[in-house]
């Protein structure tokens, strides 16, 4: 397995990060409704921050991962609610962006950056989520077009979405190889869905597809190579859902550090008791292993390279980071106290939208699949 080099920001990257902070603090007011925010997603568009996701610009080559990562982790340390929204604009339109026509990118593309289109990612199914290539959702030739029957669930930003990437079984018992990517637009005919209530607020649904009919220029890249559709774009954002993990750990600490000094135990601050020093040194050093990592797999992600070690760097990064935040985040809770399991306490906050990061776009059990068959070969792994 060949090293990377230790990873450094560049002054332009500084300025960014701090560029991304000046624009975001203060004025990202999420509702947390549970459905998706479009108020909160025409902000980040008026602040030019959804532009970011695609490396500033709007072609498929600019899409930076160290960049996207620098924009997850600071608005994370901000809104945990604006940090999802504005991830999954790039989540569900950067397929399009990719691999779909110049019709459907110039359709599409301006008005998710500008937040006056909300896309959606549309993969999972109720049999069919570790397990990807068990998609059962059915597209069929009609003429010209295609004809999609089946069900999605647990679609982020469903069944409120303009623009849906969806996924569907265009070849029947292929596999990953009968895959393909289609762009739908959320107010097809035959489209339908419901919201449904998860542990946090976020915007998460069903969909139905009931003859939902798209034209032969839906599809993005080609028919029955969907799934590396998928695994382009996971690969991409995987790194900075590590991202997410690191800035909302990051708020965590900080909060806490706060709190140990401030609160006063046996007529001295928490902070001056050992222990609770030793626990903060090591959520702290932690904290920073998951930073690295996470920026040294998306450093490789722009510099190119084989894909194959590109998928396990992102999966490092994602399953590391992720895990990391979740014990991060339970640690500074436990330093807290009953304070923080108060509703509307920030760290109450963190420990529930922490969660969820270990499960979505590859839980982590996936991830670490992903990293074994790549380290050991396919024959040894399952």
């Amino acid at each position: 397995m060949s090293g990377v080099a230790a990873f450094r920001f560049t002054d332009d990257q500084r300025e960014y990060q701090r560029w991304v902070r000046d624009a975001a603090t203060g004025k990202l007011a999420p509702r947390g409704t549970g459905r998706v925010d479009r108020e909160l997603v025409r902000t980040l568009g008026e602040l030019g921050l959804l532009r970011g996701l695609f490396g500033g610009g709007a072609e498929p080559t600019d899409a930076a991962a160290v960049q996207l990562c620098l924009l997850r982790e600071t608005i994370a340390q901000i809104s945990t609610e604006a940090e999802t929204a504005l991830a999954l604009q790039g989540l569900g339109s950067y397929p399009i962006l990719q691999s779909g026509s110049a019709e459907l990118r110039t359709r599409w593309i301006p008005a998710v950056i500008s937040g006056e289109a909300v896309a959606a990612f549309a993969l999972t199914e109720a049999g069919a989520g570790s397990d990807a290539a068990a998609l059962r959702l059915r597209a069929e030739r009609d003429g010209d077009g295609w004809v999609l029957t089946g069900e999605k669930l647990w679609i982020s930003n469903a069944p409120d979405a303009d623009i849906y990437t969806v996924f569907a079984r265009t070849t029947p018992d292929a596999g990953a190889r009968g895959v393909t990517a289609f762009a739908v637009p959320g107010a097809s005919a035959g489209l339908s869905g419901e919201p449904l209530d998860m542990l946090s607020p976020h915007p998460i649904g069903r969909l139905v597809f009931d003859g939902v009919r798209v034209p032969a220029d839906a599809v993005l890249g080609e028919v029955d190579r969907g799934f590396a559709v998928a695994m382009r774009t996971l690969d991409l954002f995987r790194p900075s859902v590590g991202a997410f993990a690191v800035g909302m750990a990051q708020a965590a600490l900080d909060a806490t550090v706060t709190h140990v000094r401030e609160r006063q135990v046996y007529g001295a601050p928490l902070a001056s008791q050992q222990a609770v020093a030793h626990r903060i040194a090591d959520l702290a050093t932690e904290l920073e292993a998951a930073r690295l990592l996470v920026y040294a797999a998306a450093a490789a992600y722009d510099d190119g390279g084989e894909p194959e070690q590109q998928s396990r760097r992102s999966a490092m990064a994602k399953l590391y980071a992720t895990e990391a935040a979740q014990r991060i985040v339970d640690g500074c809770v436990q330093l807290h106290g009953a304070a923080a399991l108060r509703h509307g306490h920030p760290l109450e906050h963190l420990y529930r939208d922490v969660r969820a990061l270990r499960i979505y776009e590859g839980a982590s059990e996936v991830q670490r699949s992903i990293i074994a068959r790549n380290l050991i070969g396919r024959e040894y792994t399952r």
